[in-house]
């Protein structure tokens, strides 16, 4: 079984890479940063785009400069990769961990309203896997407390709600450049927003303090260098070339996949609401009736793994539940969705996608094997 690799460079990488390479400013001064993030802005809809060393501090700075901090709560979904909670953390304020949705894997409005405080400020809402959270139900509880609200989009480029994508619909979004993400240079993160004031004021703190106009060696605001380099933005411009036609390959590979695994009983795939109106696809998510398939997620992901498929069994745990929050504060709502899809829920790559139509369909034929020897090597009674 041959998957496609990730990632994938191309000539343009090269040329891209030649030119920083041969000039005589490798970082992020450079003018090629200033032109990366003006167009990934412009793909994003959004009048700014702020770039910087990776996605874990791009929502560090977003919270500091909503002047988020110590005493505050930021609502989180209790299923999301660490840095969606620790930036809250690292920032001074309490993540309060919300549920999920049994099968979107995005935030529960329902959920988020009962957690509500007075000491609410803000919340981070994360697409997960590619498909927006329900932004219609969860902007409304936002906009009827006034708190800020940062789009977690590391899953997300490209993808729209209602035609809209991430940085238009909260107050700002924090995309992530990561080795597996769509777009990628190995690590770098951006964020991108259209309000001028709160932009300035993030690119000041990734900027040591800096302000436009003022000497190098003058700071005005308590920041670092969190600058992204020359050569990463290098990569990202080529990446950013081909994203559309990759994620219209992974598109119909998807639509092709799901509806030749339409009538395998017991995978249930993630729901993804109308109002998604495009999907990037960075991950195929499901989970497993060990009842319904004849065997449990993890027999299914250790046959997958036998005919070549990659797949993740989900998360170990609930972000709560990570060593870490057992120590320092934080609040939790009750998340039975989420601890239930920490035991059967499953994810493969965006890269299995990204075949022409005859390798996804043998990838289709691969997984209705796996379904058949998990079934046959570890099945479960009825």
């Amino acid at each position: 079984m041959r998957v496609p690799d990730w990632p994938i460079h191309t000539e343009t990488s090269l040329d891209y890479l030649r030119q920083v390479l041969e000039s005589p400013q490798w970082g992020g001064f450079h003018p090629m940063v200033g032109e990366f993030e003006e167009r990934f802005a412009r793909y994003q809809q959004c009048a700014h785009g702020i770039a910087m060393m990776n996605g874990t501090v791009t929502l560090e700075t977003a919270l500091q400069a909503a002047d988020i901090g110590c005493g505050d709560e930021v609502i989180v979904p209790s299923i999301s990769f660490v840095s969606t909670a620790t930036s809250v953390s690292r920032v001074g304020a309490t993540p309060v961990f919300v549920d999920i949705e049994p099968y979107s894997f995005n935030m529960d409005p329902a959920s988020v309203q009962q957690a509500l405080s007075p000491k609410t400020k803000a919340m981070i809402i994360v697409h997960f896997g590619g498909p927006f959270a329900d932004m219609d139900r969860l902007l409304a509880i936002a906009e009827a407390r006034g708190l800020t609200v940062i789009e977690d989009a590391a899953h997300a480029h490209g993808s729209e709600w209602r035609g809209r994508r991430a940085g238009t619909l909260g107050h700002a979004a924090s995309f992530s450049f990561q080795n597996s993400k769509v777009l990628t240079a190995g690590e770098g993160g951006m964020v991108t927003l259209n309000d001028p004031q709160y932009a300035g004021r993030i690119r000041s703190i990734a900027n040591q303090g800096r302000l436009p106009g003022h000497s190098f060696f003058a700071h005005f605001e308590l920041g670092s260098n969190l600058r992204i380099s020359a050569l990463q933005v290098a990569v990202l411009m080529a990446q950013l070339d081909q994203l559309d036609a990759q994620i219209e390959q992974r598109t119909r590979n998807a639509a092709l996949l799901l509806d030749a695994l339409k009538d395998v009983p017991g995978i249930h795939w993630q729901d993804v609401p109308e109002a998604v109106n495009r999907n990037c696809w960075y991950l195929v998510l499901g989970r497993v009736d060990a009842q319904a398939l004849g065997a449990s997620r993890d027999a299914f992901c250790q046959a997958l793994g036998h005919e070549g498929i990659p797949v993740t069994p989900f998360y170990p745990h609930a972000l709560f539940q990570n060593p870490l929050y057992q120590q320092i504060p934080c609040r939790v709502m009750d998340a039975p969705n989420a601890l239930a899809c920490v035991k059967d829920a499953f994810w493969m790559p965006h890269r299995v996608l990204l075949g022409d139509d005859a390798t996804t369909l043998q990838i289709a034929d691969a997984i209705q094997r796996a379904v058949a020897r998990a079934r046959t090597a570890h099945p479960v009674m009825a």
